[in-house]
């Protein structure tokens, strides 16, 4: 079925509170989705952001982010009661984050304190369905603050930081408050999200999620499960993720996420990653897993290294693991991000998962005529975008591509010189062979550079942006709705 959809963050919705929250702008998203024609709704990952706010180094892969939590929500049910204004007065198209942090941590700790013990049969019962991950989680977030926020490799309890039985009763026992108040920010994170899941749903939505294949440094995933990782006894990684220098990076990309011990996985039953990819199957409909390739063959740098121009390539664990998945999570919907240095065993894998991959209009008019990404090359088993979240926008594309570029792709596209470009672009990708294409809601809204969601390799300015209270129209619904009608997507699964 040939279906289309719109990437827009979370947090990137618009809302009185200073960042996108699951309450009723998000709720007149999935209204504004149904209307367009629309069958899919894309977001990042939604799990606790860390270092520079990214979704893409999180505390934990299986928790929700209390900062899309809706107060305003809470307050409605009785489980928030303050007489305080629960709007960040601000640039209505950027997250602050540190203000929209520190009021989000007040309140969540007043609805705590003001609603724990009533709703804590409910809370009881969230936490034993999810005490696998859960527990660790909650722990590791209250010793977190309990040493100032630094990371638990640099803890200076050596017994808590190596999980020493002893360590973990006397922490549980003492942060026990705090402990409890993370279970309870997580239970109410997880009733709105399934809430608004399902409503989503119901209209024909579905929820389109995004899971790295890598976790952070600084994570629950990383303390609680050492032996996943290539760590030392100190439990400090010894290799980490990035990819090799190319034409743009000399010195290649040092991620610094530590590297899976595949061999250990392997004798496990990959039993880790069949529960992560589990949670992952219930929170979203379909789930995108970033960076593929890393799973036939990835790219291992000494952590000690300050650049990634010393790394080597190493074998990921190919089908193995995936015939695992398939026994295990036989319905589950998985998308292959397939963008960067793909070989032959990449797509060998790809072809055996049947997993959709990924094409990317805006790199298809380099001039290359065997570019994989020109649409009379889009497989239908595909996802087709104008652009991700790591791209600029349509606009700003247009704006910094050269002469040649711009050429190629009016020709490409058979783009006329008094169409407007964006449309045009739109449309063309809408038509592709592609069973699923993607629009970016900045690329819908026609917006410039200072839209784009993020800069891969730079520091700070990234996650920021938000859509304008209001830009979602019912002229936009229509034109969108008449795009998918003339390109035969339908809006339902």
């Amino acid at each position: 079925m040939r279906q289309s959809g719109i990437l827009l963050h979370l947090t990137s919705l618009p809302s009185p509170g200073g960042i996108g929250t699951l309450g009723r702008e998000a709720y007149a998203f999935a209204d504004f989705l149904a209307s367009s024609g629309m069958g899919i709704w894309q977001v990042l990952p939604v799990s606790p952001t860390g270092y520079a706010e990214s979704p893409y180094q999180c505390f934990s892969t299986y928790a929700g982010n209390p900062l899309l939590i809706d107060l305003r929500t809470l307050k409605r049910q009785g489980i928030l009661k303050t007489t305080k204004d629960l709007t960040l007065p601000g640039d209505p198209e950027k997250v602050d984050f540190p203000r929209v942090i520190a009021h989000k941590r007040e309140m969540l700790a007043l609805a705590f304190s003001q609603s724990g013990r009533k709703l804590a049969g409910k809370v009881a019962a969230f936490r034993r369905e999810n005490a696998g991950w859960l527990e660790d989680y909650a722990l590791f977030m209250a010793v977190k603050r309990h040493f100032g926020g630094i990371s638990w490799l640099d803890w200076p309890d050596e017994g808590i930081r190596m999980r020493r039985a002893a360590a973990l009763r006397r922490y549980r026992k003492e942060l026990e408050a705090e402990v409890d108040a993370e279970v309870f920010t997580q239970y109410l994170f997880f009733h709105q999200w399934f809430a608004l899941k399902r409503y989503a749903n119901e209209r024909g939505i579905s929820i389109f999620g995004d899971m790295p294949i890598y976790v952070a440094e600084d994570s629950a995933d990383t303390w609680a499960n050492p032996k996943v990782f290539q760590l030392d006894r100190k439990r400090r990684p010894t290799r980490v993720a990035g990819v090799p220098p190319d034409y743009f990076s000399a010195d290649g990309q040092r991620w610094g996420n530590p590297l899976y011990d595949w061999s250990y996985l392997k004798k496990t039953g990959y039993a880790w990653w069949l529960s992560r990819l589990g949670a992952m199957s219930r929170v979203f409909d379909i789930t995108r897993v970033d960076h593929f390739i890393g799973f036939a063959n990835y790219y291992s740098v000494p952590a000690h290294e300050a650049t990634a121009r010393h790394g080597v390539w190493k074998p990921g664990p190919g089908k193995a693991l995936f015939e695992a998945v398939r026994r295990e999570l036989p319905d589950m919907r998985i998308v292959a991000e397939d963008l960067g240095a793909v070989n032959l065993k990449v797509r060998r894998l790809m072809r055996w998962t049947g997993y959709p991959g990924m094409k990317v209009m805006t790199f298809a008019f380099s001039g290359d005529p065997y570019n994989e990404h020109l649409p009379k090359y889009h497989e239908k088993n595909s996802v087709v975008y104008t652009g991700t979240h790591d791209n600029n926008t349509l606009l700003g594309w247009w704006a910094h591509a050269s002469h040649q570029e711009r050429n190629n792709a009016i020709l490409a596209l058979g783009i006329r010189h008094d169409e407007d470009f964006t449309a045009a672009f739109i449309r063309s990708t809408l038509r592709s062979a592609a069973d699923t294409a993607i629009i970016p809601m900045q690329d819908i809204l026609r917006l410039p550079q200072s839209a784009r969601m993020n800069l891969p390799g730079s520091l700070g300015g990234n996650w920021l942006w938000r859509m304008k209270p209001g830009a979602a129209t019912k002229k936009l619904a229509a034109w969108l709705k008449g795009l998918n009608v003339e390109t035969g997507r339908t809006g339902a699964d």
